[in-house]
């Protein structure tokens, strides 16, 4: 069979999505560089195995692996991302919320207030798109 003419599984689907969000957010943060799109893979490797288990959970990817590249990237050069929406006060990384569930979103609980959807960063960071 022609895998030009497969479709694209769900699972595959769902963790293709979750990488075009986390690079978009971390290219608009210029912070993609080649070691950390690898965080990026080994995430989605990781939570390969984690949707093949629980089906259900394709949707909470994209979270997921965002989660997981903020944790990889604070052990190897502080936190990400660091929050646009206040500009007073010591600088501070935004949390995913839901932690577990689907349509995540970047969040400044200092402020309480709603940052961006996991993949628009470059909005919330005054337009700094990929050129």
């Amino acid at each position: 069979m022609d895998d030009a003419t497969d479709p694209v599984s769900p699972l595959e689907q769902a963790l293709h999505a979750a990488r075009a969000l986390v690079l978009a957010d971390l290219m608009a943060s210029e912070v993609a560089e080649a070691d950390v799109v690898s965080l990026v893979e080994e995430s989605l490797a990781q939570r390969r195995w984690w949707v093949e288990q629980w089906p259900e959970g394709a949707d909470f990817v994209a979270g997921l692996v965002a989660q997981d590249v903020q944790d990889a990237l604070l052990d190897r050069q502080g936190r990400w991302p660091l929050c646009p929406a206040c500009a007073t006060g010591d600088p501070h990384a935004l949390d995913v919320e839901p932690e577990l569930g689907p349509d995540p979103h970047w969040v400044c609980h200092e402020a309480g207030v709603d940052v961006a959807a996991v993949g628009s960063l470059a909005k919330a960071l005054g337009g700094n798109t990929p050129k």
